[in-house]
């Protein structure tokens, strides 16, 4: 089996989360993932993930990452419904809210496959699942933030975005409304916010070596890495309303998305949550478990953390070491 690490902050959830996501994901295309956190030299705490083959796991998940091109997913019968219109007449942007730099307009929405099954009782445009891969490499549905199974479905994003255009936006970048020489010209927009697709091919040595530590300003996102958090008394002015963008990982975002299709943290009282890390390799099934403090025969690490409130929306702070009984 192939062994690789990284480095991890265990204090923040959403790095923890997309540790679950890189398991999830290796699994998925390399088969017997097997991963745990080694905080022997608290200076440099690591995750360390196995999976079958001798590619080096995290190389083959940021590449497949790169190159998915997202799809929406919705039950049969359902259908977008009508665009908005505008103060001007014209079509009202479906994603463009106070923290989003997605400017699509709901006539440009993204394909839309339909399926007899499906996660909720009724398709919402905002939050509909996604679906990517295909061709020589599997197809890996995405929804937890719709997940009508009893449980938590952790959907900390708000407002008026969906989820097709974050997850977009995490994977391709986001390109502004394009100009009227561009239009005519047929000529590529320019890019506004960069996903993981453009740092891979900017440098993919750094993406690889420290896949959380590259930071990109970004606009809506899951609100999974507190680093990309804000409030306005705290930063002393609103970034939104100056078109500033707040540097966090595209690579986080996504991959705590895919970390929570299967697993959740605990929340245990009023937007407060608690999670676990796990210090030995665990196979997935037993590492989803471990997230939520679940296997108690093994060495482990718990944190806890509030939900803050942002305006329309939660966001994730950065959390605490609970003491050990």
């Amino acid at each position: 089996m192939a062994e690789a690490s990284i480095p991890v902050d265990l204090t923040n959830p959403g790095q923890v989360f997309a540790c679950l996501g890189l398991m999830e994901a290796a699994e998925v295309l390399l088969c017997d993932a097997e991963g745990g956190f080694d905080w022997s030299d608290e200076t440099d705490v690591r995750f360390v993930l196995h999976a079958i083959g001798k590619e080096n796991p995290f190389e083959n998940v940021l590449e497949f990452l790169a190159e998915v091109e997202p799809t929406r997913w919705g039950p049969i019968g359902y259908a977008d419904p009508p665009p908005k219109k505008d103060k001007d007449g014209g079509e009202e942007d479906i994603d463009e809210d106070d923290d989003t730099d997605e400017t699509a307009p709901a006539s440009a929405a993204t394909p839309l496959e339909l399926s007899i099954t499906f996660p909720a009782k009724t398709g919402d445009r905002m939050a509909l699942p996604i679906r990517f891969g295909g061709g020589n490499r599997p197809v890996v549905e995405l929804g937890h933030w719709t997940d009508e199974a009893g449980r938590n479905n952790f959907k900390l994003y708000a407002g008026n975005r969906s989820a097709d255009a974050i997850a977009r936006a995490m994977l391709k970048g986001v390109r502004a409304k394009p100009r009227k020489k561009q239009q005519a010209n047929g000529k590529s927009r320019d890019l506004k916010t960069k996903g993981i697709r453009q740092l891979w091919e900017e440098d993919r040595a750094a993406l690889l070596a420290a896949p959380f530590d590259v930071l990109t300003p970004m606009g809506g996102s899951f609100n999974f890495d507190p680093r990309g958090a804000w409030t306005a008394i705290d930063a002393g002015y609103s970034p939104n309303k100056h078109k500033h963008a707040i540097e966090a990982s595209p690579v986080v975002e996504f991959l705590a998305a895919w970390g929570l299709e299967n697993a959740r943290p605990v929340e245990f009282g009023l937007r407060q949550v608690r999670y676990a890390t796990w210090g030995t390799v665990l196979p997935l099934v037993l590492a989803r478990a471990a997230l939520a403090g679940g296997v108690p025969a093994i060495p482990s690490r718990r944190f806890h953390f509030e939900l803050d409130l942002s305006g329309k929306n939660k966001v994730v702070t950065y959390a605490q070491e609970e003491a050990q009984a």
